[in-house]
């Protein structure tokens, strides 16, 4: 199984892109694997109890969690969370934590164990933009990549994980612009489909990253 895990709408959107790629791609067989698909509430208190039981529920062999990010333009691996919650805005229950752990006395950082560099080269092969990307943040998407993280690297099988961030959807980005807010970069489903699938290949068929690919799952930025 390859897990894919996609988040609520949020911030006043009626739309998740990450739920939505999630949900397009649900139970198409990649390199013999099916997808399954988990979306997790934009909610700290929650969110990672939902990733956790889906983790116990699927027994996945490859873990790729989706966020958004608005005014970013293209599928954005990214390569490492840091322990920090620092929350901008209120979550969708209304919690703001500032300056929180997401794992009391875990280290300071984890890293991706996916071959991120190349998917990303991958891609980019079939025209679709892609980056390696080196902040999370320090809202529900980082939390949720720390955690999993945290928790893949507790098994005794190596079970490759890590967390890409997309961009606004078209309709998403008409929206902000139609209430004068400036025009943000956004990408069609289609095209984060194509891309998203292409990566999964490449994590499955040649899964071991490189050196470059920054391979341990824990690390200590101090």
């Amino acid at each position: 199984m390859i897990l894919l895990t996609g988040f609520d709408a949020f911030g006043g959107d009626v739309v998740n892109p990450s739920a939505a790629l999630a949900r397009s791609l649900e139970g198409e067989i990649v390199a013999g694997m099916r997808i399954v698909v988990e979306q997790l509430p934009c909610e700290f208190a929650s969110s990672t109890r939902r990733l956790f039981d889906a983790l116990d529920r699927w027994s996945p062999r490859l873990v790729l969690a989706i966020g958004q990010a608005g005014g970013r333009a293209d599928l954005s691996f990214e390569r490492v969370a840091i322990n920090l919650i620092d929350a901008r805005i209120p979550d969708n229950a209304g919690a703001q934590p500032i300056d929180e752990a997401v794992v009391p006395g875990g280290p300071a950082a984890c890293f991706t164990t996916l071959p991120i560099k190349r998917m990303v080269a991958a891609v980019r092969r079939i025209g679709v933009p892609a980056s390696v990307s080196y902040s999370a943040g320090t809202f529900v998407c980082n939390q949720i990549f720390y955690a999993l993280q945290h928790r893949l690297a507790r098994y005794s099988a190596h079970i490759p994980g890590g967390f890409m961030h997309v961009p606004l959807l078209p309709e998403q980005a008409a929206r902000r612009a139609a209430t004068g807010q400036t025009i943000v970069a956004s990408m069609a489903l289609e095209q984060m489909v194509l891309g998203t699938r292409a990566a999964l290949e490449v994590a499955l068929l040649d899964p071991a990253p490189s050196l470059t690919d920054g391979e341990s799952s824990e690390g200590n930025l101090s």
